[in-house]
C-alpha cells in the first residue's frame, strides 16, 4: 500500500510519535531515491562579521563591541579564503550578523572606513574579493535580504542561503528566542526566499528544531518551505538543524531535542519536501550522526578541513575521512559538491560572469571535482 500524501495532521502524529514512524522513514528512503551518493561542501567559514542587531536568546555568533564583536578586514578575508584554495576547498561560506550598522556606531565607523554606507555593500565587497583573487565560490549568508540586495550579490555569489528557523510569530512574542529580533520575523524570512526565486539565485533555507517551538509548528514551517520550494524555483536544499545549548546564553539550560525526534522530523521533512529538494543535516550537531541517514538525507552541508563552525564553536567538524567512511559504510558514495547544486548550475540561476568558472570547477555529473587526497 502507498504511503498517503503530505498531510500536516498525519505528519503531527508521526514526529511526535503518536503513529508508528516505521513506514514514514521506509517511505523518505524511497524518495530520496536509488542514486547511493551523499554530498558535502568543503568549506572555509568567513564570520565577516560577529556584531548584529538582534538578540536571539539563544546565539554565541554575535558579540558586542569590545567583547568580541568586530568585522574582518578584507586582508583578513582574503587570508581565510587563500588558505582554503590550499586545502582544496570550494566554498568561503560569508556569514555575519544583521545590519549591525543599525544599532552599534562602532559598525558605522567600520563600513566608513572602508568606502561602505551598509554592511550588504561590505558583504557584495568581499565576495568579489574573494572571487577575483581565489578559486573558491562565496555563499552568501548576509541575513535577512531585500531583492536589490539579493540582485546586487549575485554577480559575486552565486548561491545565498537564510535559515526559515520556523514559520511561527509566536517565537518573536515576550519571554520567546525571537522577542525583540526584527530580522527573524517569519514574514520578512519568506519574503527574502521569495526575492531569490525573482532574482534566480539558488537559496538554502532550514528549520531549526528545539528553540521553544511546538511540534505542530514545526511541521507548518516544512510546509511553509515546500510551498516556497514550489512556488520559486529557488529552494536548491533545506537543512534540519537541530537546537544545541551554549553557554553564557538564555537558553543555556534548555533541553536539547532528543535524535529520535529530530530523526522524525528529517523524514517528515523529506515526505513533506519530497524527492527534488536536497536535505542537509549538520553532522558536527549529533555524535551519531549517521543515523540520519536512514531518515531520507542526501546532504551533509558545508564540513570544513581548516575553520570552525563559528555558529556552533563547541562543535567540531567530523574528519572528512570519518565522514566518508561511515558514509561508505552506511552503503552510500560521499561526494564533494560546489555551493551550487549539479541541477542549479544553468545560465537561468547562475550569472553569465560566474558560470564558466563554476562549470570548469565542476565534474562531468556537475559535481565539484574531487581533491587529491593529499590536500586533505
Amino acid at each position: 500500500m502507498s504511503f498517503p500524501a503530505p498531510d500536516p495532521d498525519l505528519a503531527l502524529e508521526l514526529i511526535t510519535g503518536r503513529r508508528d514512524p516505521a513506514p514514514l522513514f521506509d517511505e523518505a528512503r524511497s524518495l530520496r531515491g536509488d542514486e547511493r551518493v551523499i554530498t558535502y561542501s568543503r568549506k572555509v567559514f568567513i564570520p565577516l562579521t560577529t556584531l548584529c542587531r538582534d538578540t536571539c536568546t539563544y546565539c554565541t555568533f554575535a558579540k558586542p563591541p569590545g567583547a568580541g564583536g568586530q568585522y574582518l578586514t578584507p586582508d583578513e578575508v582574503l587570508a581565510i579564503a587563500r588558505a582554503g584554495e590550499r586545502h582544496a576547498c570550494t566554498e568561503a561560506l560569508i556569514t555575519l550578523g544583521d545590519a549591525p550598522e543599525d544599532r552599534w556606531p562602532q559598525a558605522r565607523q567600520f563600513l566608513a572606513s572602508q568606502g561602505c554606507e551598509t554592511t550588504m555593500e561590505y558583504v557584495a565587497k568581499m565576495a568579489r574579493l574573494v572571487v577575483e583573487e581565489t578559486s573558491l565560490f562565496p555563499h552568501a549568508n548576509p541575513g535577512v535580504m531585500s531583492l536589490e540586495d539579493v540582485a546586487t550579490l549575485r554577480p559575486v555569489s552565486p548561491s545565498m542561503g537564510l535559515m526559515l528557523e520556523n514559520i511561527s510569530p509566536r517565537l518573536m512574542e515576550p519571554g520567546m528566542p525571537h522577542h525583540n529580533c526584527p530580522d527573524k520575523d517569519p514574514a520578512v524570512r519568506v519574503a527574502t526566499i521569495e526575492a531569490a526565486g525573482t532574482a534566480r539565485v539558488p537559496f538554502t533555507s532550514g528549520i531549526l528544531v528545539g528553540i521553544g517551538e511546538t511540534p505542530a509548528e514545526v511541521v507548518d514551517s516544512l510546509f511553509a518551505l515546500a510551498e516556497l520550494a514550489v512556488r520559486t524555483g529557488a529552494v536548491q536544499e533545506v537543512i534540519v538543524q537541530n537546537f544545541r545549548a551554549k553557554a553564557d546564553t538564555p537558553k543555556r539550560r534548555d533541553a536539547e531535542p532528543t535524535v529520535a525526534y529530530v530523526e522524525r522530523i528529517i523524514a517528515a521533512a523529506r515526505w513533506i519536501l519530497g524527492p527534488d529538494v536536497n536535505l542537509q543535516v549538520p553532522p558536527n550537531l549529533t555524535e551519531d550522526f549517521g543515523r540520519y541517514l536512514d531518515a531520507g538525507i542526501n546532504d551533509w552541508g558545508g564540513v570544513s578541513p581548516l575553520t570552525i563552525d563559528w555558529v556552533n564553536p563547541e562543535a567540531p567538524w567530523p574528519h572528512l575521512d570519518r565522514l566518508e567512511a561511515l558514509t561508505q559504510t552506511a552503503g552510500f558514495t560521499l561526494k564533494p559538491r560546489l555551493p551550487v547544486y549539479p541541477e542549479y548550475i544553468t545560465s537561468e540561476w547562475i550569472d553569465a560572469g560566474l558560470l564558466p568558472q563554476l562549470l570548469a570547477a565542476a565534474d562531468d555529473d556537475g559535481y565539484a571535482i574531487a581533491p587529491q587526497r593529499a590536500a586533505a
